[in-house]
């Protein structure tokens, strides 16, 4: 049986997000677009039968945080309570992992695969998993970074230029080039 889906636009300092829910706890978070359009859109693509809902406390508590996060204020969201759906089992490995990660701690694609014993190769799953991450902030997947430091790519709006000002909010100097500086991200 299919979980029934609901789901909350809110604002944050840098644009619009998403949220949605299900009994189970936060099945999507859409990080912000400079549209509410553009964010209600990103959520009807992952998932479309989502209606709007009113937020529970603990929904609203999820949203109240990630608010204060695009404010600079430091947030851990490891204890929200996910439905991530199916997922490839190898994925659900790397989300988890991920989540362990703390404000303003970054690994890479590589380190992640070595902490679940696999090889380096498995630095493009541990990458695909992040582009496909249905709750970034809870999977914060911002904090992989690819080797060398580099920003490496990233599937928010805004794509690598959202994610170097997402990891520099938490205090991370990147330093590093966006890969694709023409793309514009959250406006700090």
């Amino acid at each position: 049986m299919a979980r029934k889906h609901h789901y909350r636009l809110f604002e944050t300092r840098v644009g619009f997000a998403a949220i949605a829910w299900n009994a189970t706890g936060i099945s999507s978070l859409r990080l912000p677009a400079p549209t509410a359009s553009e964010t209600e859109r990103s959520m009807a693509r992952r998932l479309p039968d989502a209606a709007p809902g009113e937020p529970s406390a603990d929904v609203q508590a999820v949203i109240d945080a990630a608010i204060r996060y695009f404010e600079g204020d430091r947030v851990d969201f490891s204890a929200v309570a996910v439905d991530l759906g199916e997922q490839d089992p190898f994925f659900a490995r790397v989300y988890d992992r991920v989540r362990t990660l703390g404000w303003g701690e970054t690994t890479t694609y590589g380190a992640i695969a070595q902490s679940l014993g696999v090889g380096p190769e498995y630095a493009r799953d541990v990458g695909q998993a992040m582009a496909k991450n249905p709750v970034p902030l809870i999977v914060p997947c911002h904090r992989v970074t690819a080797a060398g430091g580099r920003i490496g790519g990233f599937s928010a709006p805004g794509g690598a230029m959202s994610k170097a000002r997402m990891l520099e909010l938490e205090g991370v100097a990147t330093g590093a080039p966006v890969e694709n500086p023409a793309q514009q991200g959250f406006n700090f």
